[in-house]
């Protein structure tokens, strides 16, 4: 850990806060499709028939579904345009795995029927990459230094890098709005069920609020911890 984390106090009176908020939200979203996950839906659909489910739903064709490993791997890929469901999604018929399956197929909804959002952050990866490889690296020579120039640019970067988390945030929500309103209209969830499947997406969404929280909180650091040097 970099020296100044240790006796910065900006670092523990606002970074450490939001890490902790952090954590608890990533505990939750474990714990809450956990307990969701021990319940089968009565349908008896898995997490790749789920998502199957939804693309017919939308109208949504040539996206294939497929097992990748690990937990809570799951994702859509637009360059293959593949969704990819963890091994504890695929097979499995519960309410946790029907509703992140239908989640992944609302991203590829997304793309199929040109949502603006998700356009926008596909636009912007490419920049947002840049500024987080390169932002802390010349915030931190911007510190040391005492180089405003390279402080300055590594805070632009860094600010990039923000935006493309703030871009994600509509996208998430939306695609739980997509899955929960398919899997209602099309019956895959009765009620009970999709009260289920809502507060696993809602806890899964809030680990993205955290993740912004954190850079922000680290951004403000940053900035605060600059100023305070120029001032001594």
């Amino acid at each position: 850990m970099p020296f100044f984390y240790y006796f910065d106090p900006y670092y523990w009176i606002i970074l450490v806060p939001a890490m902790l908020i952090a954590l608890l939200a990533q505990a939750n979203v474990s714990s809450t499709f956990n307990r969701y996950a021990k319940i089968a839906s009565r349908r008896g659909l898995t997490g790749a028939q789920a998502a199957e489910a939804v693309l017919r739903a939308h109208g949504v064709t040539g996206v294939r579904v497929e097992r990748v490993s690990g937990r809570l791997t799951d994702h859509y890929d637009p360059r293959t345009n593949v969704i990819r469901l963890s091994d504890s999604v695929y097979g499995s018929n519960s309410i946790a795995s029907v509703g992140v399956a239908a989640h992944e197929a609302g991203h590829a909804v997304q793309y199929a029927v040109g949502y603006g959002p998700i356009k926008l952050r596909t636009a912007i990866i490419p920049a947002c990459n840049i500024g987080s490889q390169l932002s802390i690296l010349l915030i931190i020579l911007g510190l040391v230094l005492y180089a405003p120039p390279l402080f300055g640019l590594g805070v632009i970067l860094f600010a990039v890098a923000v935006a493309g988390q703030v871009v994600t945030l509509p996208v998430e929500f939306n695609a739980s709005r997509r899955a929960l309103e398919t899997l209602e209209g099309t019956y895959l969830l009765d009620q009970d069920e999709l009260r289920g499947a809502r507060k696993v997406l809602s806890a899964a969404a809030l680990t993205y609020v955290a993740a912004l929280l954190v850079s922000l909180a680290q951004l403000l650091r940053y900035i605060l911890a600059f100023s305070g040097r120029r001032r001594d």
